[in-house]
Formats: structure tokens, C-alpha cells, sequence
């Protein structure tokens, strides 16, 4: 029983992650924070970006977690590692999907995957802090799926 508790915890904080992702990216990176995300709505110049501060920003809860739990392989150990997952699964959609910072998977065509990259696109028509829409990573809503899956 504890092992699937474990599991569903693990998955817990994954999905957890795009919810808390998507809030931040709406209210904090096209907030308070637009100094260091308005990089990423411009064209890159370099391997790095200021917007990549945020990966370090959410690692930190992770790392902590997984160090607190690790003693006593605790539910703390399991949320660090769903988190932790969600960052890797992120980096891989995100960076090297969506925005091909590594080109691979370019030729992916598959309608999921041509929803969350044109969902992606959408959102980075906006170049300013205000009026942007399609805030979530990994999920993309209905209406977008509908709308870009052809």
C-alpha cells in the first residue's frame, strides 16, 4: 500500500506542478517578474536566457523536499521527485519541443503535440506583459485542442 501511496503523491505534485506553473506564469511572470520572462518573448541571443532563471527558481522546492524526505523516505521525498519530473517533462515539451532549443522532435505531428506547439505559439504572438492568453505547459485546454489539432 505505501508504494502506491507513493506513486499517487509522486503524480499528485506532478499535475499539482501545471496548475502551480500555470499561476506563475500568468500572475508572476506577466507580473512583478515580467523583467526576467520578457526575455523569452524575444528572439534569443545566446544558449541562455534570463526567462531560465525560473527552472532554478522551481528546482528549489524540489531539492528541498527531496532532501527532507530522503531520511525517512517520507511523502516529501515523493512530492521533490513529482516536481522534479514535471521540470524534466517541462524542459523537454517546452524547450525542446515547443521552442527547439535542442532540435529534435521537429517533424512530430501528431494532433496533441501540433495543438500544444500552435497553443504555445499563440501566446507568444503577445510580446508585452498584458494581453497574452494560453498560460498552461503540458495541458492544453479544450478549447485550444479543438481549435489547432486539425
Amino acid at each position: 500500500m505505501t508504494t502506491v501511496l507513493n506513486i499517487g503523491v509522486l503524480l499528485g505534485f506532478f499535475v499539482l506542478m501545471e496548475g502551480v506553473a500555470w499561476f506563475s506564469h500568468k500572475y508572476i511572470m506577466h507580473g512583478f517578474l515580467w523583467v526576467w520572462h520578457k526575455s523569452h518573448h524575444h528572439p534569443r541571443h545566446g544558449v541562455l536566457e534570463r526567462n531560465d532563471l525560473f527552472g532554478f527558481m522551481f528546482a528549489l522546492p524540489s531539492v528541498v523536499l527531496i532532501v527532507l524526505g530522503a531520511a525517512d523516505q517520507d511523502w516529501r521525498l515523493f512530492a521533490g521527485f513529482g516536481i522534479a519530473l514535471y521540470g524534466v517533462a517541462y524542459f523537454l515539451v517546452h524547450d525542446v519541443f515547443v521552442h527547439q532549443r535542442i532540435s529534435a522532435l521537429k517533424k512530430a505531428k501528431g494532433g496533441y503535440f501540433k495543438a500544444m506547439r500552435a497553443t504555445h505559439h499563440l501566446h507568444h504572438a503577445v510580446h508585452t506583459k498584458e494581453g497574452a492568453e494560453a498560460f498552461g505547459f503540458l495541458f492544453v485546454p479544450k478549447k485550444y485542442l479543438r481549435r489547432f489539432r486539425g
